[in-house]
């Protein structure tokens, strides 16, 4: 029987434990448990253990097991849900665990999970080389790659899951096991896509590929009143892009640029967010024809480092704001779709200093084309765009009117999204959403039969949590 983290102290936590342990009356606590999503501090956890090496993992996870106590796991800390640092919990933290190395013969990338994507991408570049990943640069590469991870080299090279060649993962009883297509194949396939359900990864190996340095990549800045009209025109276009070609679409303040009238300074513009990793004589057939579809105020597309061009999303993406996330894969960019999101942003309760952006991820290529679906536990079948709305703001009182909007928004969405998603991009919304976002009910069952096998308590249950198999 599992005993409630809210009772315990942990006053009888192992004591060869070699990193950093910290309890709420700590100097260090606070910062320890800062993450992302800003509303996880409104509750702190009852022990924070920072993890040395894998040795800590196995000390901490054998004391979790032994007395039945569900645990919180933190790597980077980037998730929407703040699920790593829940009130009372025992936190297992491997933010210090942040190694990362490149062989640039094999081309193969070996991260701990403490790693940021900003690390990944400095050590991988030096060689020449990056791993498809995500466009904020703080963002853990561990939570990141087990929920899939999509970004701006998906369309080239695909989902982080589909270059992940495999893990070191301590099991919930502390044994160090290996996963990866030969050894332990089950396990392999659930962790790519299934979350933390299954074990706490503590290395992960990737296959990287010649990125750069110089891409084309910036930003092309629209007036509002033009959005339905650039978005419309879009699909025809996009249908004969190049997998070079990565594109995010914005629905975002007009940041206080000088080459943007003032009177647009703060109010939501339409922003395509261009990122080409082909030849850089090629890029003007691609990107022109993006910068015809309307009439930009601003045309920001030059060469750039791929470094910059990965980190271009990170000035709206602070920690420790408030913040709600909503998303779901749409089979099309339908005219219909885009008029929801136009007139929810007219909605927005948005005010100075607060951070919102309704995004659409162009997907295709060789994450929509090169892999099975069943191949691994994320889903991608049917998905042509990614919709997401994020939402940050800093007063707590306000929580109640961005999440009624954010609601609402979701609903009306629904018909025109898929039931499988992509589960980084969204808060958890609940058991039926959990049961679809992987795809298919066959999928959700194997998923719910590796969970029993590797974690039958269900005691890494803090994240978007797969039940174990029904039983008996």
């Amino acid at each position: 029987m599992s005993v409630s983290t809210q009772s315990r102290s942990h006053s009888d936590f192992p004591s060869d434990f070699r990193g950093a342990v910290l309890r709420p009356t700590d100097d260090g606590y606070d910062a320890a448990r800062a993450l992302y999503q800003g509303r996880a501090a409104d509750h702190g956890p009852a022990l924070i253990a920072r993890c040395a090496d894998e040795e800590d993992v196995a000390t901490a996870m054998r004391y979790a097991c032994a007395h039945g106590i569900p645990v919180a796991v933190r790597s980077g800390g980037h998730g929407s849900d703040g699920y790593a640092m829940p009130g009372g919990a025992l936190v297992v933290d491997l933010s210090a665990m942040r190694t990362v190395t490149v062989d640039p013969e094999t081309r193969v990338v070996r991260a701990q999970p403490g790693v940021t994507l900003g690390e990944m991408d400095a050590a991988a570049q030096r060689h020449g080389l990056a791993v498809p990943a995500g466009t904020v640069s703080s963002t853990g590469v561990a939570g990141l790659t087990l929920g899939g991870g999509i970004g701006y080299l998906m369309r080239r090279y695909g989902a982080t899951v589909d270059n992940l060649l495999g893990c070191d993962v301590i099991t919930v009883d502390g044994r160090k096991v290996r996963a990866d297509p030969a050894e332990n194949p089950d396990l392999f396939w659930a962790l790519r896509g299934g979350g933390g359900n299954f074990g706490v990864v503590t290395s992960l190996e990737y296959r990287a590929h010649p990125v750069g340095p110089e891409v084309v990549a910036g930003q092309l800045i629209f007036p509002l009143d033009q959005a339905a009209d650039v978005l419309g025109k879009l699909s025809a276009h996009l249908a004969t892009a190049p997998r070079e070609l990565g594109l995010l679409v914005a629905i975002a303040p007009a940041p206080p640029l000088p080459m943007l009238p003032r009177e647009v300074h703060g109010k939501p513009v339409l922003i395509l967010v261009v990122v080409y990793t082909g030849e850089p004589a090629a890029a003007p057939a691609v990107v022109g024809p993006l910068a015809a579809a309307g009439r930009p105020l601003a045309d920001l597309v030059g060469t750039t480092t791929w470094v910059r061009a990965n980190s271009m999303l990170d000035a709206v993406a602070p920690y420790g704001m408030r913040m709600n996330l909503r998303g779901g894969y749409l089979p099309a960019l339908s005219a219909d779709a885009v008029d929801v999101l136009l007139e929810y942003v007219a909605t927005l309760p948005s005010k100075p200093g607060d951070i919102y952006s309704i995004n659409l991820s162009f997907m295709g290529g060789a994450i929509s084309e090169d892999r099975d679906e069943d191949s691994m536990a994320f889903s991608r079948e049917g998905a042509a765009w990614l919709w997401e709305a994020i939402c940050k703001w800093d007063v707590p009182g306000r929580d109640a009117e961005y999440d009624a909007w954010a609601t609402a928004l979701t609903e009306a969405m629904r018909p025109h999204a898929l039931t499988n998603g992509y589960a980084n991009l969204s808060d958890d919304l609940g058991e039926e959403w959990r049961r679809g976002v992987h795809g298919s009910e066959a999928k959700h069952r194997r998923l719910r039969a590796v969970k029993a096998a590797w974690d039958p308590q269900n005691l890494l249950r803090f994240n978007k949590n797969i039940a174990p198999e029904a039983t008996g």
